[in-house]
């Protein structure tokens, strides 16, 4: 199935500027997450699809050649994975017309070599984190797994006291040519070089520790700061921190992606937080000081008489830092005014004599049996 545009994915003109792309994908990867869809595929597969758009898009560079070249731009099965230039294109025509006029192609003749530098590959890893270490930030240590070049042979895959050596069949040009005979005239073909693969170089004693390859897998501790405000979908990029490059080629990108877990209390909505807090029937009534949590400790609020449950207040500058900019969101506390389940009989009489001072018939007293539906259903009918 062909890839949709990545522009397209994210919602976004191609005019797009930096914040306007990551609020779209900061949007949609809320939405399609996969810890808010449990269970369900096309969310995921969305929620890749929606990363996958905004790692090129977020990036000048990868932006830039993808606008340029699309999807080809990464595709590795088409040469443009490490970026494409003049070269990559005179292998495509260069095999082309060489088949056809005998390598007189306009492309340098002979296609070009592939022993140039090649850039590590990125790797991705998801990082949990509390609410609070999301609002104020935090320096979280993480362990992950990369390929790094052979410390035995420094990457070159040589056991040590040798070297590499010329490649006898392509006499180092990374590269073979064969020419057919036809009664139309002479074809020629210029491939890879199936004896060293390309690199002109071939190695006659193997590095033991990496059994000629130049690489080995490592585990590597590392520090990253994660600012305050972050939000789950929030990615941090760590340059340099990927998979090491071949033949001198600068090392791949580490991407976190953070998720944030649920607290017990709060809710996130943007830079504002929420929360509900009971209180008493009492204190409902008759108003007075409360302590309200927030992320920065216990503050107190004066509540006013005739407070109603539902009722929301707000407290401002107590919420999340802006992640972008300066300033803080705000706090908003919704009232629910709690009924006690068990009274004593000195508290049912108090709350009886409350009834009968607001004018209310203690139906229990009087012998009235009807239910309340009842009595709307009569109500109703008259």
């Amino acid at each position: 199935m062909a890839k949709k545009d990545y522009y397209e994915v994210l919602g976004i003109q191609k005019s797009a500027d930096e914040k306007e792309i990551k609020q779209a994908f900061r949007k949609l990867a809320k939405q399609y997450h996969p810890d808010l869809n449990p269970g369900n595929q096309e969310a995921e597969a969305k929620f890749k699809e929606i990363n996958e758009a905004y790692e090129v898009l977020s990036d000048p560079d990868k932006r830039a050649k993808y606008d340029q070249f699309g999807h080809a731009a990464f595709d590795q099965a088409q040469g443009f994975g490490q970026g494409a230039g003049f070269n990559d294109f005179g292998d495509i025509f260069g095999d082309i017309f060489g088949d056809f006029f005998g390598g007189g192609s306009g492309f340098g003749g002979q296609r070009a070599q592939r022993t140039g530098p090649k850039a590590g590959s990125d790797l991705k890893i998801k990082l949990d984190i509390t609410f609070e270490e999301a609002a104020f930030g935090t320096k979280k240590d993480i362990k992950i797994n990369r390929i790094e070049k052979c410390h035995v042979c420094d990457g070159s895959g040589a056991k040590k006291g040798s070297s590499k050596k010329t490649c006898p069949t392509c006499n180092g040009t990374g590269s073979t040519r064969t020419v057919q005979r036809t009664p139309f005239g002479q074809f020629a073909s210029t491939r890879t070089c199936t004896t060293c693969n390309g690199t002109g170089e071939v190695i006659e004693q193997p590095c033991e520790t990496c059994q000629g390859t130049g690489k080995e897998k490592k585990s590597r501790k590392l520090s990253i700061n994660i600012p305050a405000g972050v939000d789950s979908g929030s990615v941090i990029p760590l340059r340099g921190e990927g998979n090491h490059g071949e033949r001198g080629g600068p090392a791949g990108d580490l991407y976190v992606y953070l998720n944030v877990k649920e607290h017990e209390i709060f809710e996130r909505d943007g830079n504002d937080v929420w929360c509900e807090i009971p209180i008493t029937f009492a204190k409902a009534a008759l108003g007075g000081s409360i302590e309200v949590p927030t992320l920065e400790g216990k503050v107190k609020y004066e509540v006013p008489e005739g407070t109603q449950t539902g009722t929301i207040f707000r407290l401002k500058n107590k919420g999340i830092k802006n992640l972008r900019g300066s300033g803080k969101g705000d706090q908003y506390v919704r009232v629910k005014v709690s009924v006690p389940k068990k009274l004593t009989d000195k508290q049912k009489n108090i709350l009886k004599e409350f009834a009968d001072e607001m004018g209310e018939k203690d139906t229990k007293q009087d012998g009235d049996k009807k239910g309340f539906f009842n009595k709307v259903k009569d109500a109703f009918k008259e």
